[in-house]
């Protein structure tokens, strides 16, 4: 089973869509400028499949294995990005970030 993720847009901010064409990186990014988390994860979901979890991270930055490309935290805890090194088509899915307290 997966816990549910509340998302409340005025707390947690992500842009509704990103696209990119195969190859050309894409960065994802959540903003939070209220709440400064104890971990940063981020989830993929793939259609027709659970969310996964790719990267955690506290602050700094991390590689992401899968998808190929990094993590990073801002030093104040209050915005993430995702950065997608070479995204291919199978990489399409929602990408869901998530605070830890």
């Amino acid at each position: 089973s997966f816990p549910a993720v509340a998302a409340d847009t005025n707390q947690v901010q992500q842009k509704p869509w990103a696209e990119t064409t195969e190859g050309t990186g894409l960065n994802l990014t959540c903003l939070h400028p209220e709440i400064d988390a104890d971990s940063t994860q981020w989830y993929r979901q793939l259609p027709d499949q659970a969310p996964q979890l790719i990267a955690m991270a506290v602050r700094g930055t991390k590689a992401v294995l899968e998808p190929e490309g990094t993590l990073f935290v801002s030093a104040d805890r209050r915005w993430s990005a995702l950065w997608l090194e070479r995204p291919r088509r199978g990489d399409a899915a929602v990408y869901y970030c998530a605070l830890g307290h």
